[in-house]
């Protein structure tokens, strides 16, 4: 069963492919949001030749567990593509994992690379995160 997994954000959005079988997940790419807006056809593309039966997407709390300022806008996001893709969509707890992004892009001295697949790998991170809690 093949799962994908979005790091939404308001320029950019993470995407990552994973499965149950193995519970690991791989980066995708990244799309671009212009004012505010998803590119809703690479969206598209990608759910049409994946054709995940699930879509995990990062919920961006506070340490505290309080919602941040972007938490209404992923809400939205996720009830978007529920409503436009029909399929099973599911919030999942993102705290720490740009920390993590940067510091495993740090560590395997991909400095180059840190802005263009941060949001990417932070959807590997919730994606596999979500699956170790299945």
């Amino acid at each position: 069963m093949m799962i994908l997994s979005f790091d939404f954000g308001t320029k950019k959005i993470g995407v990552a492919i994973g499965q149950k079988i193995t519970c690991t997940a791989n980066i995708l790419n990244t799309i671009n949001v212009k004012n505010g807006i998803p590119n809703w056809n690479q969206i598209s593309h990608l759910i049409i030749y994946w054709n995940p039966k699930i879509i995990i997407v990062g919920y961006p709390l506070n340490m505290d567990g309080s919602k941040q300022k972007i938490t209404k806008k992923t809400i939205l996001f996720a009830k978007i593509l529920k409503q436009k893709y029909l399929i099973n969509v599911e919030l999942h707890d993102e705290r720490l994992t740009t920390i993590e992004s940067k510091s495993i892009l740090y560590k395997n001295k991909k400095y180059k690379n840190i802005k263009k697949n941060i949001h990417s790998l932070s959807a590997v991170l919730i994606l596999e995160s979500w699956l170790n809690k299945k």
